[in-house]
This record gives structure tokens, sequence and C-alpha cells, in this order.
């Protein structure tokens, strides 16, 4: 079904708004902890940590900081572990996500994925989920000198797409997407149902729109008609 808004192109960050990606770190953080015969931790503490990426994982499930002699390899095994995982991921779509996506390819509005995962890990996971091929973009660290919340990625993405950015949103689940919006002065638009740390007061990100569920994304964009 076609959607009936002014929006002309969506851009998603891809662990915890596109993608839940948590179970898989889950995993390998299990994994690496009984490597090192370490006891396993709270899987929500995971679950809350997932968009600040591998170094955060390991700073958590450790209990150390980055100046700490085996933290470097830590977390080369630690991505090790993830890229294998990947081969069998247990990640998915939000509930709502294929539905949103099946509608904006029938509308012809491009969407497409800033993220602050490496290309590497960011290609096989969405080639995993068929979705590689339906991507009208991928803006990757890889790919820019700046990352989020610097405006660079997703000023890229709305160049390869050829689309403004006053008709372009970004869907974010952490304060540095909702920085990386403005800062881009696309529509920000964070997601309330991602992996937030307990006690978050998304309220105070500022954000143009909050979902509290990504089947709200759809709703959301018809609203936005601009004359």
């Amino acid at each position: 079904m076609a959607l009936d808004t002014s929006i002309e192109c969506v851009l998603f960050d891809l662990d915890g708004t596109l993608i839940d990606t948590a179970p898989d770190f889950i995993i390998v953080v299990k994994r690496l902890l009984e490597e090192r015969n370490k006891p396993p931790i709270d899987s929500g503490l995971i679950y809350q940590t997932v968009s600040d990426g591998a170094r955060a994982l390991v700073k958590l499930a450790f209990e150390i900081t980055e100046e700490h002699e085996e933290f470097l390899q830590l977390n080369h095994r630690l991505l090790d572990l993830y890229y294998a995982q990947l081969k069998t991921t247990e990640a998915s779509p939000y509930p709502g996500i294929l539905e949103l996506l099946n509608n904006l390819d029938a509308s012809n509005i491009p969407w497409g994925i800033v993220t602050n995962k490496p290309e590497k890990y960011s290609k096989l996971l969405l080639e995993k989920l068929d979705l590689i091929e339906r991507c009208k973009v991928l803006v990757c660290p890889d790919h820019v000198t700046n990352r989020k919340p610097h405006p660079e990625p997703i000023l890229l993405a709305c160049r390869q797409l050829d689309r403004d950015t006053e008709r372009t949103v970004y869907i974010g689940d952490n304060i540095r997407d909702i920085e990386a919006a403005k800062n881009a002065d696309v529509i920000a638009i964070a997601a309330a149902y991602g992996y937030l740390p307990a006690n978050t007061k998304i309220e105070e990100w500022h954000a143009d729109f909050i979902l509290r569920s990504a089947e709200q994304t759809e709703p959301l964009l018809n609203t936005l008609k601009f004359t």
C-alpha cells in the first residue's frame, strides 16, 4: 500500500531501530565470557548497551576500560565471534518494519541505513535478512571521515539518493542519532523501542517525534505533509 506523505526519503539507524540485533550480541558476549572463564552477565544489560557498539560491550562484560592491557584483544575476539554468529543470525526486523519497507518501495520512496556499524558486519547482516538488495543506500563508518553525531553520514546518504534534507527523516534509538539528524537538518525521529539504557529520558533528546513502537512509523510518516 502506498504511503500518503510528503517525505521523499527515509533513513534508519541499524541496530535497535531497523533490526533487533541484540540476540546475536547476547550469544557472543556469553561465549566470550565462557572462553575467559568469567560468569555470565544479565542479558538486559547487554540489550541496553548494543547501540553503543562492541567496545562498550567489552567494557560492560569485563568491567574494564579501553586502557586495560587486554581490552583490544577482547574487542577483536568479540568481533570475530560476532561475524561468525551473523552467518546463522538470530536478528530480525522489528515488528511492522517489513510491511513499512514494502510500502515505501510501493510508494517509490527510497530508504536506506546510516549506521556506526562497520560495513563488514552491516552488509553480512543485511544479506542474511534479504535486505541488502532493497536498501538503496548504506552508509557506514568506512565511508566517511566523521561518525554520527556528525552530520556527514546522513548528508552523504542524501546526496547519494539525490534527496532534499528537508523532506528526509532519520530514525534512531540513540541520542547521537538525533543529534546527527538535527546537525544534518533532517527530521529527527527517536525510536524509543530500541536499546535505551534504564532511566533514559528520551524527551530530553528533543527529537521532532518519538516512536514507542516500530509499528507507529508508517502512521507518523503519513502525517508529514508539506505544502
